[in-house]
C-alpha cells in the first residue's frame, strides 16, 4: 500500500515541529523563535493501519510571498500529491493567523485546523468556540496544547476521521491565483466564535520583559545570565568528566591492556594509543557538553534567545546585518550546518551572503569539546567559566567586525520583522531531546570523521617505521617543523599545529589527535599538555581554533548554499587570516605586558 501523504502547515513559532513530534515519534529541531524550520522533515507513522508520510514544511506567512520558505512550500504541493493538510495556528493569535487557513482552503484539499497554545489562550482569557468557527469554516477545529499534550487526542481522532473521508489524490495540486484575503472575512469569520477580554491580563512576559528588553541593562543582563549558565555547567559537568576518564583509563589498564599483551608493539600502539585512547579521550568530555547543550535549550525554548535578537538589532543594523542574522549566529553555536542552511529565511541576497560569511565564526560543539577538554588542563576551576565565556565573546567579535568591513560590498534591502514569543517553561522531555540530539550528532560524526582522523594521526606520529613515535622524524614532525616559521610567532607548537591541520577535516578530531600525539589519554593526557604549554599558548591555540578555517561539512554547505565557489574561496581564506591576526596580536601582547 502506498503511503499518503500528510503535509504540516503553518506560521513560524506556532509549534508545528512540535505537534509533528509528538505524532511521528521524530525528533527534529523545535526552537522557540520564528524562521526555525527550513528544510522539509518527514516521518513514516500509521494511522488507523494506514501508512502515511507525514511531513513538516517550512513555517510560513503567507502562501503568495516571495521569500525562500514560501517558495519551497509551494514547490512541494506542486511536485507531491498530498491527501490531507493540517493547518497549525497560534490560538493567541488567530486575527493574524486566520487568513492563512483561507488560503490553504483554497486549493481544494481536505484540512485539519488545530489551535495550538490553546492552554495560553486561556491563561490570556481568550474563549474560542470550536466547534462554531470549524462550521464556518467548513472543516474540523481542535484546540489542543503541543507542547504539554492537552487536546492531543480530540486532534488525532479529527485527523484519523478526515483522513478516512479524503479521497487519495492522483497528482500535485495545481495551486489557484490566491486573491488577497480581506480582512473583514476574517473579522466576520471570528465574531462570537472568539472572544477576547476587555482589558488583557498583565502577563509574566510583560513583567519580565521591562527588565530584560530595557535598552540600557537588557544586553548586560543577556550576558551575565550566559555566564551563570557557563558556570553552572562547568561545575557540575566536570566532575562527570573527570570520574568518566578515571573510568576509561581503569578499563584500559585492567582489561584491555592485558588481553593485548601478546599482541606486535605496533599492534598494540595503534589500538590502545591510537583508536582507544582518542576515542574514549573525545568521550569522556561527551556528559559535560550534554549539560552544555540541556542548559542551552533552557534558555531557548523559554523564548529569551528571540530577545537577544531583539536587543542586538540595533547594533547589527548598523553592521549591515540585522537580527536574523544574530539568531542564526546563535543557532550556529550548535552547529555551523544547518545555521548555514537556515539562511534561506532571508530574503535579500547580500544579506544572506554576509550573514554567511559570520555564521562559522560561531563557536559550535566540535569547538566546544576541544575548548572544554584545554580549559580543564590549562586553567583553575574558577577560571574556566570566564575563559570559556570570553571565546564567546571573541566569536561574537569576529563575526561583528566581519560585518562592518564588508557591509559595503553585501547591502541589506529586506526589513526585520521578528515576533517575540511569550515566555515559556521548557518541559523537560523537550530538553532531554534536543540534548540528546547535538550528542547523537556527535557520535555519528565519532564513528566516521573522528575514527579516520586519529587513525591518520596515529599513521602521521608513527611513520616512518625507523623513526621514534610522536619524533620529529616522523611525517607528523617533519609537517610540524616545516610550519614552524608561520605558527610560532602564534604561540603554536608543532603537536598543536599536527592538530590543527586535521582539524580543518572535522574539528572534533582535535582532541584525538593530541591523544595520538602524546600517546596517552585521559588525565594522564591532561597533565603532559599542562607541562608542555603555558596557559597563553593554550589560549592562543584555542582562539586560532575557534577562527580559522571551518571543517569540510561548513565548507560544503557553505558552497551549496551559496552557490558561489568564489565567495567559499574568500570566507576559507579569510577564516585562516583572521585567526592568525588575532591569535598573533594576542599572544604577542601578552608577551609584552609579562603574561606568557
Amino acid at each position: 500500500m502506498t503511503a499518503s501523504t500528510i503535509a504540516l502547515v503553518g506560521l513560524p513559532n506556532t509549534g508545528k515541529s512540535t505537534f509533528f513530534n509528538r505524532l511521528a515519534g521524530a525528533r527534529t529541531h523545535v526552537g522557540n523563535w520564528p524562521g526555525i524550520t527550513v528544510d522539509i522533515a518527514q516521518a513514516s507513522v500509521t494511522l488507523n493501519g494506514e501508512p502515511v508520510t507525514l511531513v513538516d514544511l517550512p513555517g510560513i506567512y503567507d502562501l503568495a510571498g516571495t521569500a525562500a520558505d514560501e517558495t519551497i512550500v509551494r514547490q512541494f504541493f506542486a511536485r507531491v500529491p498530498v491527501r490531507l493538510i493540517l493547518v497549525i495556528l497560534n490560538a493567541t493569535q488567530l486575527q493574524h493567523q486566520l487568513r492563512l487557513v483561507l488560503q490553504v482552503k483554497a486549493w481544494g484539499i481536505p484540512l485539519v485546523v488545530l489551535l495550538n497554545m490553546a492552554d495560553e489562550a486561556r491563561q490570556l482569557g481568550i474563549a474560542i468556540d470550536t466547534q462554531t468557527l470549524g462550521d464556518r469554516l467548513g472543516v474540523p477545529v481542535v484546540a489542543l496544547s503541543a507542547k504539554y499534550g492537552g487536546g492531543y487526542l480530540d486532534a488525532y481522532h479529527a485527523i484519523s476521521r478526515t483522513l478516512a473521508q479524503a479521497p487519495a489524490p492522483t497528482q500535485p495540486v495545481e495551486a489557484p491565483v490566491l486573491a488577497e484575503i480581506d480582512p473583514e472575512r476574517v473579522a466576520i469569520l471570528l465574531n462570537g466564535a472568539v472572544t477576547w477580554p476587555t482589558s488583557p491580563p498583565q502577563t509574566l512576559t510583560q513583567h519580565l520583559d521591562r527588565w530584560l528588553l530595557h535598552p540600557l541593562w537588557g544586553l548586560p543582563l543577556f550576558f551575565v545570565g550566559l555566564y551563570l549558565v557557563f558556570q553552572g555547567v562547568w561545575i557540575l559537568g566536570l566532575g562527570v568528566q573527570g570520574w568518566l576518564s578515571d573510568s576509561f583509563e581503569q578499563f584500559q589498564t585492567s582489561v584491555l591492556a592485558p588481553l593485548l599483551d601478546h599482541w606486535p608493539p605496533l599492534g598494540q600502539s595503534l589500538l590502545l594509543e591510537g583508536i582507544y585512547g582518542g576515542m574514549t579521550t573525545v568521550a569522556a568530555f561527551v556528559p559535560l557538553v550534554t549539560i552544555f547543550f540541556m542548559a542551552m535549550a533552557i534558555v531557548e525554548d523559554s523564548g529569551y534567545l528571540a530577545r537577544a535578537a531583539y536587543l542586538m538589532d540595533g547594533l547589527m543594523a548598523r553592521l549591515g546585518l540585522d537580527g536574523r542574522s544574530f539568531v542564526l549566529s546563535l543557532m550556529g553555536f550548535g552547529c555551523n550546518v544547518p545555521a548555514l542552511m537556515a539562511t534561506r529565511v532571508i530574503r535579500s541576497p547580500g544579506l544572506r551572503l554576509l550573514t554567511m560569511l559570520v555564521i562559522p565564526f560561531s563557536l559550535c560543539s566540535a569547538r566546544l569539546q576541544v575548548f572544554v577538554f584545554l580549559i580543564a588542563c590549562m586553567f583553575p576551576p574558577q577560571w574556566g567559566a570566564v575563559v570559556l565565556l570570553s571565546l564567546y565573546g571573541w566569536s561574537i567579535v569576529a563575526a561583528l567586525v566581519t560585518a562592518l568591513c564588508c557591509r559595503g560590498y553585501f547591502p541589506n534591502t529586506d526589513p526585520f520583522l521578528l515576533e517575540l514569543p511569550p515566555y515559556r517553561w521548557p518541559t523537560l522531555i523537550q530538553v532531554i531531546w534536543r540534548a540528546w540530539g547535538e550528542v547523537r550528532h556527535f557520535l555519528a560524526r565519532a564513528s566516521g570523521f573522528i575514527m579516520v582522523g586519529v587513525l591518520v594521526v596515529w599513521a602521521l606520529t608513527h611513520l616512518p617505521l625507523s623513526a621514534a613515535p610522536a619524533s620529529a622524524q616522523t611525517w607528523a614532525g617533519q609537517l610540524g617543523l616545516a610550519l614552524q616559521p608561520l605558527l610560532a610567532p602564534v604561540g603554536i607548537t608543532p603537536p598543536l599545529t599536527i592538530a590543527l591541520m586535521v582539524g580543518f577535516v572535522a574539528k572534533e578530531i582535535v582532541i584525538g589527535a593530541l591523544a595520538v600525539i602524546y600517546q596517552l589519554s585521559g588525565s594522564e593526557l591532561q597533565q603532559a599538555i599542562a607541562q608542555e604549554l603555558t596557559p597563553l599558548q593554550a589560549y592562543s591555540f584555542m582562539l586560532f581554533t575557534l577562527l580559522y578555517t571551518p571543517c569540510l561539512s561548513t565548507l560544503a554547505t557553505l558552497w551549496s548554499e551559496s552557490k558561489r565557489w568564489r565567495f567559499s574561496l574568500f570566507a576559507t581564506v579569510y577564516a585562516l587570516v583572521i585567526a592568525w591576526l588575532a591569535s598573533g596580536t594576542v599572544y604577542q601582547l601578552a608577551h609584552w605586558w609579562g603574561w606568557g
